[in-house]
């Protein structure tokens, strides 16, 4: 397979699960290399997503790593052989590789779940409020690079409103709801955006109110992507520097605790449509 400059997330993905594999059959990249019968150069290239991999090669080392799992290797199989390009890819080269990598998590993903505390959601956001959220940005963007990342934003929305859209649930925190990073008729427009998508059957948007006691939760803000096995879940966190990507089963297994526990608390589907109604109101 042909070398890539710059591997992205899912492609990185794959090489992560390639050596998780082998290091669970206990080899080293050498005896790796030996069983396929090329040098280990080539396993590292493969591991660190610099070279691709092909099916048979795939299937070759899958059955040297005694790996029986034939669901992960289907699912690794897909994620090595699709060539597919994604609406995303209009924009490489003009936006950071992050931008793209969250969009094609996201068209690969089988269902999404968020958690939020300080923020709408952003497949929930309007066009204004997004604009509203880059332009806060320190140093600012240039105009044309703002928009930029309005307009991707914007597209991403395909996950929910598409001709497929994905399972999507959201947990955000009234804070968020609250908190106007535009004026008051961009704010009160937002809340019935919100209100709107929440309607579809495969949305799902709770409400977590001030009011709730022992509440401790408000550092687990997440989006959580299910993938095509729950071993290939990733878990996206915002941070300083951009976002980070998380897979460690260990981690995984921590945050799919969390949102079961932010979940727990917050208002029913039903009781959080009225209660951001009423905000929208006082707005």
């Amino acid at each position: 397979m042909g070398t890539k400059r710059e591997p992205t997330a899912r492609q990185m993905r794959l090489a992560v699960e390639l050596r998780r594999l082998r290091e669970a059959a206990d080899l080293s990249a050498r005896e790796a290399a030996a069983l396929l019968g090329v040098n280990s150069v080539q396993i590292s290239q493969i591991e660190s997503g610099v070279s691709g991999v092909s099916e048979k090669r795939l299937r070759l080392l899958a059955a040297n790593y005694s790996c029986s799992d034939s669901e992960l290797i289907g699912a690794l199989m897909v994620m090595a052989t699709d060539r597919s390009r994604g609406w995303w890819e209009e924009y490489r080269g003009q936006l950071p590789s992050p931008f793209l990598d969250l969009a094609e998590l996201e068209h690969h993903a089988t269902s999404l779940r968020e958690a939020q505390f300080l923020y709408i959601p952003g497949p929930l956001q309007t066009e204004d409020y997004a604009r509203a959220v880059y332009a806060y940005r320190v140093p600012e963007l240039p105009q044309d690079a703002l928009e930029l990342r309005v307009e991707h934003r914007m597209r991403r929305k395909v996950i929910l409103e598409g001709s497929t859209p994905k399972p999507y649930e959201a947990v955000i925190h009234e804070a968020a709801l609250r908190i106007m990073v535009s004026n008051r008729a961009a704010s009160r427009a937002q809340l019935f955006r919100v209100l709107q998508l929440s309607e579809a059957d495969h949305i799902t948007v709770r409400v977590i109110p001030f009011t709730l006691e022992e509440f401790a939760g408000a550092a687990g803000a997440m989006t959580y992507a299910g993938g095509a096995v729950p071993r290939l879940d990733t878990v996206v966190r915002d941070g300083p520097h951009g976002a980070t990507f998380i897979d460690a089963e260990a981690q995984l297994g921590a945050f799919r605790t969390l949102f079961r526990k932010v979940k727990a608390v917050s208002l029913a589907p039903e009781r959080s449509r009225d209660f951001i109604h009423r905000l929208a109101k006082e707005l």
